[in-house]
């Protein structure tokens, strides 16, 4: 039940919000150091390649934004992250809810055993 492929991707997806998380919370501490560069996390798209080849596994990667800089060089935009989070913090309770749900459905079954 663990190693399903479902276990697997809700375990890869929490592992990538969490990822983001960090990041965000990284480039708003940063906002003011000169020649800094946001972070971007993505895993969505190598989960999905991941779900259909049958594994579920997958590890985020970590890239530099592409956005424009400002005079000092540094790219975090506050708006951008605060809307990140929102949506990473969203992502993680849907995530979370669906992973509780196969945990409550495996203790229905062992109970009715």
């Amino acid at each position: 039940m663990f190693d399903s492929v479902t276990s697997v991707a809700l375990s890869s997806a929490l592992d990538g919000l969490a990822a983001r998380q960090r990041t965000i919370a990284q480039n708003i501490a940063n906002v003011n150091t000169p020649n800094y560069l946001a972070k971007r996390v993505q895993f969505e798209d190598a989960l999905a390649t991941s779900i259909a080849d049958g594994d579920g596994h997958v590890t985020a990667s970590t890239a530099n934004s592409l956005e424009p800089t400002r005079l000092d060089g540094n790219n975090v935009n506050l708006d951008t992250e605060t809307l990140s989070n929102i949506d990473t913090v969203l992502r993680y309770q849907f995530v979370t809810q669906a992973a509780n749900g196969q945990f409550t459905s495996m203790r229905t079954a062992m109970r009715s055993s």
